[in-house]
């Protein structure tokens, strides 16, 4: 029988796991010879924790720490032990707001940048200069002036957000088909017509691109940023967990980023394909 190619996909991407999986169990097999291995009765009476190890944590390691987290997300018990619910929820939080007042400036300045040259040349400079900062280098300003570090973790998912929907609304916009515009140019529609019901869904693809690009950035940045000033989130929590050493926890906090992040693009990426026009 003959297998479709996304079947044969998920077997490849199935048996790619499993390698990986298995020379992640060889790298942590234990080694012999003397004081290659702690003895438990000794760890518990130094009250040594087993997690902590001098090496990479074993998948069994990792697998009771994912249920333990898993078990018990929203737990809270103190202001640095909180469960991985609550890390990812104060991290989505300030992502959605950041990426918010990005979509709420970017996407109508992109709309006038691409219906007008004159506009186009003069901010083009000025997003030229701009755009290749990196987001962190606006933290210490940020943490100058705004004075609150969730605050200036929002503002730095904001700079890093914008040029990526700014650009590509803009590019959307300047691409749409001059034949549609003389319909409707024809038809005297007017300017907020035109926009609404012409350049909006023909350019939503490419602006969509954008924002599917920006979250994905957003994402990056705002573990840089907790891990910077959080107090809460999961850049906070992966750094707790290293000054604490234990690497179980920071490897699952890593797999929760990634999961994470997949699924925010899989979101944009259903998105784009359901305002994507096919002829």
């Amino acid at each position: 029988m003959r297998m479709g190619p996304r079947l044969k996909a998920a077997l490849l991407s199935a048996l790619l796991f499993a390698a990986c999986l298995l020379a992640w169990h060889v790298a942590t097999l234990p080694k012999a010879g003397p004081g290659a291995a702690v003895d438990p009765e000794y760890a518990k009476l130094m009250g040594l924790d087993k997690s902590r190890s001098d090496g990479l944590p074993t998948l069994t390691q990792i697998g009771a720490t994912a249920w333990k987290q898993l078990s018990h997300p929203f737990y809270d018990a103190g202001s640095n032990d909180k469960g991985i619910g609550i890390q990812l929820a104060y991290s989505l939080g300030r992502v959605g707001l950041g990426f918010a007042l990005a979509a709420l400036v970017a996407i109508p300045l992109g709309f006038v940048i691409g219906l007008s040259p004159l506009v186009h040349r003069a901010l083009n400079p000025f997003i030229q200069v701009l755009k290749p900062i990196s987001p962190l280098a606006w933290m210490p300003l940020a943490l100058y002036t705004i004075k609150d570090s969730a605050a200036s973790s929002i503002f730095v998912i904001f700079i890093c957000s914008v040029w990526p929907m700014l650009i590509n609304t803009a590019h959307g916009v300047a691409s749409v088909r001059r034949e549609w515009l003389n319909v409707a140019r024809t038809l005297e529609a007017g300017t907020w017509r035109t926009c609404v019901q012409v350049i909006l869904p023909a350019a939503a693809p490419v602006i969509l691109t954008g924002m599917r690009i920006s979250m994905g950035i957003a994402w990056l940045v705002i573990v840089a940023a907790e891990m910077l000033v959080g107090n809460l989130g999961i850049g906070y929590f992966v750094w707790n967990e290293w000054n604490n050493l234990s690497l179980s926890n920071v490897i699952f906090a890593i797999l929760v980023i990634g999961v994470t992040g997949m699924i925010l693009d899989l979101m944009f990426a259903a998105l784009q394909r359901a305002v994507t026009y096919t002829e």
